[in-house]
Order: C-alpha cells, then structure tokens, then sequence
C-alpha cells in the first residue's frame, strides 16, 4: 500500500523522480511510434504528442492548436523543432513505472514532465484561423 500511494505521488509530480536510465533515439522512437501521449506536470495537464513515422510529430498544449516538427538525438538527448520555432528543445527521456519521464536539457531544475496516458485516439486540432 505504502508503495502504491509512493508511486501515485510521484506520478502526480509531488515527489522528485528517482534516477532512471535516459533512452537511446531507438528506444524513444521504439516507444512512441505510432502512440498518442498525453504529458503532465506537477499534478496538470501540460500537453499532447503524437508520434509519427520517420521521427515526425504533431504538439498540442491541448489547445486545439498543433504543431508539426520533427526530433533527432543530439549528444545523448532527443530535440525537437517545430513548424513555428526551429530552435531545438531538447530533453531526457526515461522510462520509469508509469511511462515516460521527460527533463527539459537534463537539467534536474528545469521542467519535468511525465506520461499521464496513452489514449491510442487522435488528438484533436483546430484548422487554420480563416477570418474577413
């Protein structure tokens, strides 16, 4: 019991992560493929990911507005660019007991996000703003 209320708490963001081994591009890639990720932190709703084929994706902050990018692995961490900012966001990925574990540059102070679920469905996302 005292394990599952552990695990709850850290899932939530409460507790600090423990320390787990960051995944290769290929184990990233062999994970997400093909999935639908919602991500939390700190207890809330941050955002959603889809992962395509050929390392292409499509973010959401679960505004209905998407972007599309791409990621690669540059010095041991997977980065982003996308369709609107093509500075690269690089992060750490591990698996831990509940799903993914993200942290913004490796960096233990900066942003920290964890998997909340994988729906499997498609995101949803609002066409182009057309106006007079």
């Amino acid at each position: 019991m005292r394990r599952l209320i552990l695990l709850a708490a850290l899932a939530a963001g409460l507790l600090p992560s423990l320390t787990f081994a960051s995944m290769t591009a290929e184990e990233f890639d062999a994970y997400t493929r093909g999935k639908t990720l919602f991500y939390g932190e700190g207890g809330q709703a941050y955002g959603v990911e889809r992962y395509l084929e050929g390392r292409r994706v499509i973010w959401s902050f679960l505004d209905g507005q998407c972007k599309e990018g791409m990621w690669y692995e540059q010095d041991g961490q997977i980065c982003f660019v996308y369709e609107d900012r093509p500075d690269p966001q690089c992060w750490t990925f591990s698996e831990g007991p509940n799903g993914l574990i993200a942290r913004f540059e490796n960096d233990p102070q900066a942003t920290e996000l964890y998997e909340a679920q994988d729906l499997g469905e498609e995101m949803i996302c609002h066409g182009p703003d057309v106006g007079v």
